[in-house]
């Protein structure tokens, strides 16, 4: 038995460069190193294993479906790891409409969307449609042909259910005809009735009993049944499918009656076997009639034949027994054993994630906020340790300690403003704050010219937007510019508010740099000019070896320790190292969902809790030690001999001491600034950078939008619609006429004998030509014979010939058969497009002039009305 199987087209992408971009968000997300070059490698791969995907032409076997489904994969794989959006990683996908064969003055309907979920959605459809077309290459005649088409059936039939259930969601806008909800689902239902039908072919094959195949055989009716409902009004489908449906519809029901009536003839039920095989030999000839270009059922016309005359020799000569109607026959029962293969990933047995190493994207976003809370704490201890550090210079500064007990003549300069001086002289004195603070205005000049690029060709991009928005008005379907860059508009808000406080912390260096450069000159003096500078003075000759100055020097040195115990620990709190991507996996591969808060704090206190602690206990120690110090200096200026060259020795010490720490803080901030100004500008850089793709992005799905837009408006008629005068709307139906309701064709019309033509109207107030136009809507003309009256059938809305919900596939006769469907032309059906597949059947009676004359009457048997043909 030949038959025919529905597949679906693939649907065609155009080409999308993935390395590029996705290399780039490497190279700014990770360190330069050996992982980055393995991520740029597997960016690589990936667009490779695109190209090999939906790139080329595929072939209807088994490496190519594995080809799609590893790409699928790998997409899947990639979705949780990139921050796919159009603002962030933009990479735009472009998809034509799998059943769209374009026209005469424009390409065929694609849709173009920055969307990873967009980009699966339609890879997925392929997945479907290229298991239709290898499930319908296989060889039904042996068990592994078999065998392989119900499994790429249910796998077809499993991928367009999880499309259906999830491309909304996956998409910000209406999706294509092809992807749409209502299409994939009328997909997955034919899916479902043919691994049905490959089902029954099995069982038959295995000649299993009759019960059991003429179940699978109904169910398969039942599928095909509700399949031809869905698809009766998507005109957007291949027109060769509704007559499919309708055909296997009958075939499978055809095939279920031949079975149970083997059943029937088993239990003694002679009547029931004729009943049966009756029906399923009108049901063939339906099929021979109507949809014979699509399927052939000789074979089984040919077997229910000769079972039917042998049931009706037997019981006519033995049983004589009694023939029901098939409308009192008990329904036949039904089995399933099709499952719609659900989509799980990984789908492809041979797939290997490229980027294995790569954390998911919730995991790098919980570590960024890590490393942020991580910096806060370790640069607050850092801070609290430094300005304790400060506050004990400044201290000693104003007791010039310790240059006070270590000036015994009262001529020579102290050794530890000595020290101090050659420290400064060493750093280069002022000359190396000078030209720290000469390079700050370049470094900040050139961080705010690249903010001011990067909000620039946002802001003409934006405008441009914006007129295109205002020109096409409701045709200019997509985001707003204003709203997609306003996260990135907050970034350079953001940035420009840090670069007005660098600004301001500059302002406050200059200023300090300007107090304290006198006395910083006079400290980088050589060390006899400095010695001149500072007046002499004799106040703690008498002093020398006491036991104040002796507690003083103790004290002073063991302050000293705390100082460097802190500068180890400093080093100790940046160098502590900690990897939280195990912990943030575990958290994420358990919850689901990462509670970043909860998980940070709880390893921040295990990890820093000790050198908190050791921070704390040296800020006390030192606060200890000041004190003491400030208690014994008291006593040793009680002692000390109070005279003005003393007093202004003491205050020119210092005011040493202090420029060393001023110096010594001052270029550390200009350095710090320095740095942040060069760690600003790479961040500037990618920010330009990010800001540069979106808008390219934006350029190329913008120009794709225009090229639409154009070819749609070439589509579109030049002339407006023009309402139907009164005349050529004259005779209407009556509706109070019941007549037959029209069965599907998209082929053949039925071919019955026409009756002799009655004559043509003459031309006057009877002439009432029918306006062109689909099945619904036609009206009959006023002269057709009452034989043939027209009229809406009580399955149609308003008498229009528009069917009020989904129509059922033909049954041939009996109307009473409680599984009888009346039937409509389908709404897609146009009876004047007239080409191989749709030329209505002309009977042509022999000695009959041609039909020339616009005023032919109807056809019976064929009701809608002729168009009048005007004369040229």
């Amino acid at each position: 038995m030949a038959t025919t199987f529905v597949s679906v087209p693939l649907k065609k992408a155009s080409e999308v460069d993935l390395s590029k971009p996705l290399s780039k968000f490497i190279a700014a997300t990770y360190p330069s190193g050996e992982s980055q070059a393995e991520y740029v490698r597997a960016a690589e791969e990936v667009n490779k294993l695109r190209k090999s995907a939906v790139g080329r032409p595929l072939d209807k076997h088994d490496s190519s479906l594995d080809t799609l489904l590893r790409y699928y994969d790998q997409l899947c794989a990639i979705e949780p790891k990139f921050p796919f959006a159009e603002n962030q990683l933009c990479l735009t996908f472009t998809w034509k409409d799998a059943f769209d064969k374009g026209s005469l003055f424009g390409g065929s309907v694609k849709l173009a969307l920055a969307s990873l979920g967009y980009e699966k959605t339609c890879v997925l459809f392929n997945v479907g449609a290229l298991a239709s077309q290898i499930a319908a290459e296989q060889n039904l005649e042996n068990d592994e042909g078999l065998k392989s088409a119900a499994k790429y059936y249910q796998l077809a039939t499993g991928v367009f259910q999880h499309i259906k259930d999830s491309v909304l969601s996956a998409l910000n806008r209406e999706p294509t005809m092809d992807i749409s909800p209502d299409t994939v689902g009328t997909l997955s239902l034919i899916m479902l009735a043919q691994a049905q039908e490959v089902f029954f072919l099995k069982a038959a094959a295995d000649k299993m009993k009759d019960a059991i195949i003429a179940r699978l055989a109904n169910q398969a009716a039942d599928y095909y049944g509700d399949a031809f409902k869905q698809c009766q009004y998507k005109e957007h489908l291949p027109k060769e499918v509704l007559p499919v449906l309708a055909a296997k519809h009958c075939m499978m029901q055809a095939n279920a009656e031949y079975h149970q009536s083997i059943l029937a003839k088993q239990q003694k039920k002679f009547g029931e076997e004729i009943a049966r095989l009756q029906h399923g030999t009108d049901l063939v000839k339906t099929i021979a009639s109507r949809y014979d270009e699509y399927i052939n059922v000789k074979d089984l016309s040919d077997k229910i034949s000769r079972a039917l005359t042998a049931a009706k020799k037997d019981n006519d000569f033995i049983y004589h027994d009694r023939v029901p109607d098939v409308k009192d026959l008990e329904p036949i029962g039904k089995a399933s054993l099709v499952k719609s293969t659900p989509v799980t990933v990984p789908m492809s047995p041979k797939f290997s994630d490229l980027f294995a190493k790569m954390v998911p994207l919730a995991v790098q976003q919980a570590l960024s906020v890590y490393n942020q809370r991580r910096a806060d704490l370790v640069n607050r201890m850092i801070a609290q340790m430094r300005e304790s550090t400060n506050l004990a210079n400044g201290i000693l500064a104003s007791l010039n300690l310790p240059a006070a007990i270590e000036d015994i003549s009262g001529d020579s300069i102290p050794q530890s403003i000595l020290e101090k001086s050659s420290s400064v002289i060493q750093q280069g004195g002022l000359q190396t704050i000078d030209q720290l603070i000469k390079d700050l205005p370049d470094l900040l000049q050139r961080n705010s010219e690249i903010l001011d690029e990067s909000m620039k060709i946002l802001e003409q991009e934006e405008i441009t937007d914006n007129d295109l928005k205002t020109k096409f008005k409701e045709r200019w379907q997509r985001t707003p510019s204003n709203e997609l860059y306003k996260p990135l508009r907050a970034d350079g808000a953001n940035f420009r508010a840090t670069l007005n406080r660098a600004v301001q912390a500059d302002k406050v260096v200059r200023e300090r740099y300007a107090a304290h450069s006198e006395i910083i000159a006079l400290l980088c003096k050589p060390e006899a000019e400095l010695n001149t500078a500072i007046p002499s003075g004799n106040p703690t000759r008498s002093l020398q070896g006491s036991e104040v100055v002796t507690l003083l020097k103790t004290l002073l040195a063991s302050l000293n320790e705390v100082k460097k115990e802190r500068e180890t620990l400093e080093n100790d709190i940046k160098s502590v190292e900690f990897d939280m991507s195990s912990k943030f996996l575990t958290a994420l591969a358990q919850d689901g969902a990462i509670n970043e808060e909860a998980v940070s704090v709880t390893e921040l206190d295990r990890i820093y809790g000790g050198h908190t602690d050791r921070v704390q206990k040296n800020l006390k120690k030192q606060e200890e030690l000041l004190a003491n110090i400030q208690r014994a200096h008291e006593e040793f200026s009680k002692s000390t001999q109070s005279n003005t060259d003393a007093n202004q020795r003491e205050e020119i010490l210092k005011k040493l001491a202090a420029a060393h720490d001023q110096f010594v803080e001052l270029v550390a901030n200009l350095r710090e600034g320095t740095k942040f100004y060069n760690g600003l500008t790479e961040i500037l850089l990618k920010f330009q950078t990010k800001c540069s793709d979106i808008v390219f992005a934006r350029k190329t799905e913008r120009d794709e939008l225009l090229k639409d837009m154009q070819q749609s408006m070439a589509r579109e008629p030049s002339a407006p619609n023009l309402a139907t005068p009164a005349y050529q709307t004259a005779v209407s139906i009556n509706e109070s006429t019941p007549g037959p309701t029209p069965a599907p064709r998209t082929v053949f019309q039925p071919k019955p004998q026409p009756p002799a033509r009655p004559p043509p109207p003459s031309i006057g107030s009877t002439y009432a030509p029918a306006s062109f136009g689909t099945a619904a809507g036609a009206s009959a003309p006023a002269s057709a014979p009452a034989s043939a009256p027209v009229s809406a059938s009580p399955g149609l809305i308003g008498g229009t010939g528009m069917p009020s919900q989904a129509q059922g596939p033909p049954y041939p006769s009996y109307q009473g058969y409680p599984g009888y469907y009346q039937m409509p032309m389908p709404m897609g059906y146009g009876q004047y497009g007239y080409g191989q597949y749709n030329m209505p059947y002309m009977y042509q009676p022999p000695g009959q002039p041609p039909f020339q004359s616009a005023q032919q009457p109807q056809q019976p048997g064929y009701p809608y009305p002729q168009q009048q043909y005007y004369q040229q």
